[in-house]
């Protein structure tokens, strides 16, 4: 079994408190000298006896260059903690506003809202009201802002599509008035011809079937001398004016 822990407590006779203190320091200096050598540390080591002696280990002897990287690192320890912890008060601090300034906000949201009005007076309330209304005046201007700037576009987009329909109409008129006079160019060669042939049909004189007067015949298949031809009836056969002012002329 291993051995127990020992319970530390003050030596009560002198002499054992003396020699006990003899052999710790012993072992104490040995063991700082120690440390030095195997891990070449810097180690000072300083101890007062009950009756005020000074046992003291230095590495190399240099306890005062010792004694003093101690007072620096000390001396910059307590600076930085005491940075520290004035940093920290400040951000407690702050963060103390930051909080008050956020129940705040949130308190005249939730009166702004309509909420937890009991709590003001009517002073307060007053100024509240005011300032509701001030914001109303405020909304209602941008928001007549807006409707202008938005009429105003609408009015220019309409200027822009009438322009657009007008173009639109004329090219339309060009293009109807453009098909009614394609079938005028297209009957003005026919009439052309159809009234040439009409003319020339009436001019051309028409061919006339006049027949001679039947030669008298004897009995005996002979022509009867001296006896004037019978004439024959015939078809009257209607001539042009023209051709009748011919003839009489």
């Amino acid at each position: 079994m291993g051995r127990g822990k020992v319970q530390l407590k003050r030596i009560e006779n002198k002499i054992n408190r003396q020699v006990t203190f003899s052999k710790r320091r012993s072992g104490l200096l040995k063991k700082a000298h120690e440390i030095s050598v195997l891990c070449d540390a810097e180690v000072a080591l300083i101890i007062f006896s009950t009756k005020g002696k000074l046992y003291e280990f230095a590495t190399d002897s240099c306890m005062d260059k010792i004694l003093e990287r101690y007072e620096r690192y000390s001396y910059a320890e307590k600076v930085l903690i005491s940075a520290e912890s004035e940093t920290q008060g400040n951000w407690c601090h702050e963060y103390r506003k930051l909080k008050a300034k956020v129940e705040t906000i949130q308190k005249c949201q939730k009166h702004l809202m309509g909420e937890d009005l009991e709590t003001l007076n009517l002073k307060e309330l007053q100024q509240l009201e005011q300032q509701l209304e001030s914001s109303l005046k405020h909304i209602r201007s941008r928001k007549s802002q807006l409707m202008m700037e938005s009429i105003s576009e609408l009015q220019r987009k309409e200027k822009s599509l009438q322009e657009e329909n007008k173009v639109l109409q004329k090219e339309l008129v060009e293009k109807q008035k453009g098909q009614r006079q394609q079938p005028q160019w297209d009957q003005t060669p026919q009439q052309t011809s159809s009234s040439s042939s009409s003319f020339m049909m009436r001019e051309a004189p028409p061919a006339t079937n006049i027949s001679s007067y039947p030669v008298p015949v004897a009995a005996g298949g002979g022509r009867v001398e001296g006896a004037a031809p019978q004439p024959q009836p015939q078809a009257r056969i209607g001539l042009p004016p023209w051709m009748l002012s011919h003839l009489s002329s």
